[in-house]
């Protein structure tokens, strides 16, 4: 599905992650944008904050959920007429994330005026799929971009 799309780079996503004092203590890396398909890849890496349990290397399911939410939200505004704002989204846990580094990888699946659909999967470093989410965000086209 072709989209109609806002022509944001890397860096024009990064630099808006970046305005974020909360998505910034995820310390998300934009890896890829591609506005045509209206998808995103972000980066994250672990950090004793991340871990569920102090040593276990095992990523909290607080951390991963919003990463669903974050990745989501940005591949949205790839092709949204206005901001976003998150009205829900779900996580499922496929499998232990307990890998240095995950890639969430956001896929806008419908967009409209005023809505926005997008699923989510992040992958560890064996690029197995540990979570896959799915999130819905209203669009405000009367507001300008932040």
């Amino acid at each position: 599905m072709a989209f109609r799309h806002n022509n944001l780079t890397v860096a024009d996503v990064q630099g808006t992650i970046g305005k974020s004092a909360f998505h910034q203590l995820y310390r998300p890396e934009v890896l890829d944008v591609d506005n045509d398909n209206a998808t995103l890849k972000l980066r994250v890496s672990m950090c004793v904050t991340f871990e569920r349990q102090p040593g276990t290397g095992q990523w909290h399911g607080g951390v991963l959920s919003s990463l669903v939410d974050i990745a989501g939200c940005y591949a949205l505004l790839l092709v949204a007429g206005g901001p976003v704002l998150t009205l829900n989204f779900s996580t499922d846990y496929l499998r232990l994330a307990t890998s240095d580094t995950l890639v969430a990888v956001a896929k806008v699946r419908r967009v409209g005026r005023t809505v926005g659909f997008v699923d989510v999967d992040i992958q560890n470093e064996a690029n197995e799929t540990v979570v896959t989410g799915h999130a819905c965000y209203a669009i405000r086209p009367d507001k300008p971009h932040i």
